[in-house]
């Protein structure tokens, strides 16, 4: 790594409003800008491994916002043996936490950076993550503390976690109303769509997301499903079951 001239890659909707930061802060540095699925993979593909990777967690682009974020980003430079010390960029909004959680435990990930602290953060977050540094871990994240279950793990804990995931994809896409629909949208059996709520039931309580007054019901994991859609969306379409949720891919260059 030539650590005066750190190769980074801003993996952003707006990343254009960031670069200029960059090259201010970190002399020597070489940016490259990606705003959307197809501009990562050619920034990446047959080139040298960054130093650095800056990735949006969630993309403020409507047209990207349910079918592309910052993991995806990841996932796409390990497709291409091209993994890189990554920083996700994140607003701090209870949408976030899903992705906070999974992200934590990934090891391509050496830390999170709020947007709202401004460009000096930014540039140390950068700038330590080009030395082979890890920044200080972040603590609002639901699961990181080990006290409630992520959804990461609960979908990826084998095959009824892999069908709790396909249910719950389903209902997040819209495409699930009752559970007749719900078969046939996550192609499980009508018996095991009827037994909605012993699947996701216990994984809501565990998280106290769900009013302990109040029974639990389909209507509530209907509910549940729609609070967290796009995580259970994004994990859906990369832990191989994007046919449960049929999502529309997007790599048109943003205006």
């Amino acid at each position: 790594m030539n650590r005066q001239q750190p190769r980074i890659l801003v993996a952003a909707a707006l990343g254009r409003i960031v670069e200029p930061i960059l090259n201010d802060g970190i002399e020597g540095a070489e940016v490259v800008l990606a705003a959307c699925p197809d501009a990562v993979r050619r920034a990446v593909e047959g080139r040298l491994r960054f130093d650095v990777v800056l990735a949006d967690l969630l993309w403020n682009d409507r047209r990207l916002e349910r079918n592309f974020d910052g993991l995806d980003v990841l996932d796409t430079l390990r497709e291409l043996r091209r993994s890189a010390p990554a920083i996700m960029a994140a607003e701090g909004n209870d949408t976030e936490r899903d992705f906070l959680d999974e992200a934590s435990v990934r090891p391509d990930v050496v830390g999170v950076v709020h947007k709202s602290r401004g460009p000096a953060d930014l540039v140390e977050a950068v700038r330590l993550a080009s030395t082979g540094r890890r920044l200080p871990p972040l603590r609002f994240p639901t699961g990181v503390d080990g006290t409630k279950p992520t959804l990461h793990d609960y979908f990826g804990s084998g095959r009824r976690g892999a069908t709790c995931a396909r249910m719950a994809g389903a209902i997040a896409a819209g495409r699930a109303t009752d559970y007749r629909s719900l078969h046939e949208a996550a192609h499980v059996p009508l018996n095991t769509a009827n037994k909605l709520v012993g699947y996701l039931g216990p994984l809501i309580v565990a998280r106290g997301e769900h009013p302990s007054h109040l029974p639990m019901n389909c209507q509530a994991v209907f509910r549940w499903c729609g609070r967290h859609e796009h995580y259970i969306l994004s994990w859906c379409r990369r832990y191989g079951h994007p046919d449960a949720t049929e999502p529309t891919t997007a790599t048109a260059e943003p205006a």
